[in-house]
């Protein structure tokens, strides 16, 4: 046994999917399958068994994943020691980002942190809501849109960030455009151009529809902003964005509120590892909680 299979080992564990994890740790399949078979043969138990497209854990692994967390939590506690002595001059920081803080919150923060400490290696992924809480392992900060999901590890800490208004967007030429509110039955009569499953946009508007006992035919399904607002652009339907993506637009698009009351979310930051924060996550963190880039 050595400490790289229980690290990889806490990977799997966390998402339940051999390939995912070896995504997360940037190694191959191969890879992450021959450290699973050599701590299982150490261990001499069955760890875990497969399922679908994915991996269950045995009560044995169930066991032996909460010892390999507890290294994994000692391995991050040595990184920010060390980051401790050598302050912020060199380090790295790992952010995940859902579509609408990805696209239009964090680059105006990258780059005020970049100009504050400019040999910490920053990395920013995006993906939607789903994608972004799959990757948290992996993250030293996680920015994501709605409901904060269950189940997170117990050692994430939640910060409520700001507000943000989901409305509908039509081309300007649409009959709902000229009055910029519209009720969400007016809009079952028209064909909708929806984000793509696991997207927070879509969870909250599926649920406004369903709160109004409402079930729309979906004409289109595109994997984010920019793909929903060129299909309406072409007239394939109407959409539904951030507020915050409509603020550099040229007119070809109308903003139409959502009636019978605005459909608001929070945007909330996921801190992994609370316990072990890096001191290059701590301080990205107080310039987002103290800045709260405007809109």
């Amino acid at each position: 046994m050595t400490p790289d299979q229980l690290l990889t080992f806490t990977y799997v564990a966390d998402v339940g999917n051999i390939s995912r994890a070896a995504e997360l740790l940037h190694l191959s399949q191969p890879a992450v399958s021959g450290q699973l078979r050599l701590l299982q043969e150490w261990f001499g138990e069955p760890l875990y068994r497969r399922k679908g497209h994915g991996v269950v854990l045995t009560p044995a692994g169930e066991r032996l994943a909460e010892q390999a967390r507890q290294l994994r939590q000692v391995y991050q506690q040595a990184q920010t020691l060390r980051e401790a002595w050598q302050g912020l001059e060199t380090g790295r920081l790992r952010l995940g980002a859902s579509t609408t803080p990805a696209s239009y919150l964090l680059p105006a923060l990258v780059a005020e942190f970049h100009q504050r400490f400019p040999a910490v290696s920053l990395h920013l992924s995006d993906g939607n809501t789903s994608q972004i809480v799959e990757r948290l392992p992996t993250l030293d900060l996680a920015f994501i849109e709605g409901e904060v999901p269950a189940g997170l590890p117990v050692d994430t800490m939640v910060h409520q960030w700001r507000e943000d208004e989901v409305v509908a967007i039509a081309r300007a030429d649409h009959p709902l455009a000229r009055h910029g509110v519209a009720h969400l039955q007016e809009l079952v009569h028209f064909a909708l151009v929806m984000r793509e499953p696991g997207s927070g946009v879509r969870q909250l508007v599926e649920r406004a529809f369903a709160d109004e006992g409402l079930a729309p035919a979906v004409g289109l399904e595109l994997a984010g902003v920019e793909g929903v607002k060129q299909a309406v652009r072409a007239g394939l339907g109407i959409g539904f964005v951030s507020l915050l993506s409509m603020r550099h637009e040229d007119g070809t698009l109308a903003v139409i509120r959502l009636l019978p009351q605005p459909l608001t979310r929070t945007l909330s930051i996921l801190v992994p590892h609370s316990q072990t924060s890096a001191r290059a996550a701590e301080r990205f963190l107080e310039s987002c909680l103290t800045l709260r880039p405007e809109v």
